[in-house]
């Protein structure tokens, strides 16, 4: 009898094992499907003759993250001692759990190790995304993707070793559930740095001080950006629970999903009537922008707060993205797609949300994080972008602005029948 219920308990913990990582890996599927999210987004809001440059951007990107993770990030990020600061720097993602480890460990393992790579893969991915669209229409090609081998290879590894890989922000107790500034905030940090240096678009800023717009070619492809985007959020939250195979934490996933769609929907209602009181029209683009507000606020704790909570957290982002996106313009910071404002202001916000509804949290961690994080991050950019400014220039020539990204940096365009002589 013994024997069996033995053999019946591994069972079940094999099964629940077979579970948690599926669901895993599913929520990992559903955050790389992001990608397609932010190439969307991006390629709605900049110019037609940047199109391409912008979708190309995307793709390699991506691709460099994986590979930079694969080679040494994942190792920087897990396998380096708890509460340091410097981490231990090696390459490759280690072996697979077998089914002796997973039974022997009390249930403390309970999902694959390759699909623990491959969430925490497309999160590299989407904070690298968030600088991609900062930086649109005057950036070389090459430059960027030079710097995205550093983000994401290194500098995004380091801070993140601080926090979920056990380092000195973990022990400090600042709390960043699914990484409202491990990578939203970090990535805008980077974006930030980019954009000091290579300086605004040709026409944003005149000389009177005046703002002029510039529009994006394709506002319907920057919406189905924006909902690829909310509906990938589910992933990017509910994946990070970690799992599902019991009653607690299948009912904690289920709310995690409810308040990141609370959140995004708060985030619009906000961003739209803060517009319409401001401008007497309601803005589509503030109102996609909200809405991504309102999911990086809640993405630091998306469990704790009730749905209506979370429709607050959600629409206090939406609001502080129309006022950011408004101040950084009259800083003179050219922001195409508003990502610093999105993912780096409102980061910040739903960092310091999670303590109104998590006890053990601190405003003191919580500030530590935001300062520590922030600093790192913005400084080894900004170093890496002035380093990359010396060797091979960031930024493509007036000409080569005026004419087109696509042109210059691509060689083809993807509208060349309304683009064609313009």
């Amino acid at each position: 009898m013994e024997e069996l219920l033995n053999s019946t308990a591994g069972d079940l913990t094999q099964l629940k094992y077979a579970v948690d990582t599926f669901y895993f890996l599913i929520c990992g599927a559903l955050v790389m499907w992001m990608a397609a999210g932010f190439a969307m987004l991006e390629a709605g809001l900049v110019r037609a003759k940047n199109t391409t440059e912008i979708l190309t951007k995307n793709v390699a990107l991506y691709a460099i993250a994986c590979t930079m993770y694969l080679l040494c990030g994942y190792y920087i990020m897990y396998s380096s001692d708890a509460g340091g600061i410097m981490p231990n720097f090696g390459g490759l993602i280690g072996d697979e759990n077998t089914a002796e480890a997973v039974l022997s460990s009390g249930g403390d393992t309970y999902y694959s190790a390759r699909s623990d790579f491959f969430f925490q893969v497309v999160f590299v991915a989407t904070a690298m995304s968030i600088v991609s669209g900062a930086v649109a229409e005057r950036m070389k090609l090459w430059a960027f993707l030079a710097f995205a081998v550093v983000m994401t290879g290194v500098i995004y590894p380091v801070e993140g070793y601080w926090t979920w890989g056990g380092g000195f922000l973990s022990e400090a107790g600042f709390s960043d559930f699914a990484g409202s500034g491990i990578v939203h905030m970090a990535g805008a940090a980077a974006a930030l740095a980019g954009v000091l240096v290579l300086g605004a678009r040709k026409g944003k800023y005149g000389k009177d001080g005046s703002i002029n717009a510039i529009p994006g070619a394709n506002l319907p492809l920057a919406t189905l950006g924006t909902f690829i985007l909310w509906m990938g959020w589910f992933g990017f939250n509910g994946g990070s629970e970690l799992k599902l195979s019991d009653v607690g934490e299948a009912n904690a996933v289920a709310q995690v999903f409810v308040n990141t769609n609370a959140a995004a929907a708060g985030g619009v209602i906000a961003a739209l009537i803060t517009a319409r009181l401001l401008f007497k029209k309601a803005d589509l683009t503030m109102a996609l922008n909200g809405a991504l507000a309102g999911l990086v606020a809640i993405t630091a704790d998306p469990l704790s707060p009730t749905a209506l909570g979370s429709t607050v957290i959600g629409a206090i982002g939406g609001v502080l993205v129309v006022f950011s996106i408004l101040s950084l313009d009259k800083l003179r910071v050219d922001d195409p797609v508003g990502a610093i404002s999105v993912h780096g202001v409102v980061g910040i916000w739903g960092l310091l949300a999670v303590c109104l509804n998590n006890a053990d949290a601190t405003i003191g961690a919580q500030l530590l994080g935001i300062v520590s994080i922030f600093a790192w991050v913005f400084i080894a950019s900004l170093v890496i972008w002035l380093v990359l400014k010396a060797i091979m220039g960031v930024r493509i020539t007036e000409e080569e602005e005026y004419e087109g990204a696509d042109i210059a940096e691509c060689g083809m365009e993807a509208y060349p029948e309304f683009t064609k002589g313009k």
